[in-house]
């Protein structure tokens, strides 16, 4: 069972699973420690967070403005 599920997993050593120590120094190598080159305004992250908003929101909002036609329509026998 262990060895079928190591080899789904690919490229996971058997140390990374034992030892997790050895796998969060390898991800520590990754994280930069400087500060960013092009410094993000408080405008450009207001514009990105809202656009994120819209684009998560309107089907939601779509769904439930014509939730009343969608009821009416359920109610209806099936055309044959």
């Amino acid at each position: 069972m262990a060895s079928s599920v190591l080899r789904m997993m690919g490229n996971v050593s058997v140390l990374t699973l034992t030892h997790p120590k050895l796998s969060m120094k390898e991800t520590t190598r990754t994280v930069y420690s400087k500060p960013p080159r092009n410094r993000i305004g408080a405008a450009q992250s207001f514009f990105v967070m809202s656009v994120f908003a819209v684009a998560l929101f309107t089907p939601a909002a779509w769904i439930l403005h014509h939730l009343p036609e969608y009821r009416k329509r359920s109610r209806q026998s099936p055309r044959s």
